[in-house]
């Protein structure tokens, strides 16, 4: 009895530090108040958007996806997005690193009046896993990607990681 109580225990513990999945994080964080779209389905020739970056300015510069139009995050305006966009029934995908700070900035679209509005499942970490291509500040491919932080640089798995 007493070696079951041990071995429960020790399953207990390392239950307890296993990482969550993606589809956990983004539940526990995201409200779903936007839809997602697949990296697969925004990287299919005939999904027409506007790709929207929701990053900090050294995380785009970084990469970005191939015409993405940096908005930001801590500084991002809903004004300067009307004045870049005035066609709110354009169809709009909001990425960041895996979808969290996007979910944010596209709810803010969405209350603008933008009607088509998405959230990148997995963002920019998903896309690069997925081997499609990112792009530098020059437009020239690259295989770097801004991680965000330690903690967040455990979602990227193909590609070299930038602090």
């Amino acid at each position: 009895m007493k070696k079951l109580l041990v071995i429960l225990c020790c399953f207990v513990a390392v239950s307890s530090f296993a990482q969550e999945s993606l589809p956990e994080l983004l539940k526990k964080y995201n409200t779903k108040n936007i839809p997602y779209i697949s990296v697969q389905e925004l990287a299919m020739p005939k999904t027409k958007a506007i790709i929207l970056d929701a990053r900090e300015k050294e995380e785009y510069q970084t990469s970005h996806l191939k015409n993405a139009v940096y908005v930001g995050y801590t500084n991002f305006s809903v004004d300067s997005v009307i004045k870049k966009l005035p066609n709110k029934n354009k169809t709009i995908v909001v990425y960041c690193s895996i979808g969290i700070r996007s979910e944010t900035i596209a709810f803010k679209l969405k209350k603008a009046g933008y009607d088509q509005v998405f959230n990148l499942y997995g963002g920019i970490f998903e896309w690069k896993n997925n081997h499609f291509l990112v792009f530098d500040s020059t437009n020239t491919e690259t295989d770097k990607v801004h991680v965000f932080s330690k903690e967040w640089s455990k979602w990227l798995k193909s590609g070299i990681k930038v602090y």
